[in-house]
């Protein structure tokens, strides 16, 4: 399982730890991923995922997974997620349709 949000694309990082003395040490810097239960409304169940905390707090500001998943640009989403998008989107089509 790779350490990599499934919703925004955010992975890790690597980067220097700079001392006082200005010696440098190579470390990686871990994205903060959260294993979370979200409601599709549109399609009325639930899904498992692993996002980290900053994507969790735009999910809750945009309105839930559907408003996010509308919105979000596809090339950042995991292949599981994209799925997911394509079945609320056309769900959505569906309900706006009838």
């Amino acid at each position: 399982m790779s350490r990599r949000c499934e919703l925004t694309g955010k992975a890790v990082q690597s980067g220097n730890l700079v001392s006082h003395s200005n010696h440098k040490t190579r470390t990686r810097f871990l994205p903060n991923l959260c294993t979370v239960t979200l409601i599709s409304d549109a399609l009325g169940r639930s899904v498992r995922m692993r996002i980290s905390a900053h994507a969790l707090r735009s999910v809750e500001h945009r309105g839930g997974l559907d408003a996010f998943l509308i919105k979000a640009r596809e090339d950042e989403l995991s292949q599981n997620i994209k799925v997911l998008r394509r079945d609320i989107i056309k769900k959505v089509k569906e309900t706006q349709a009838a």
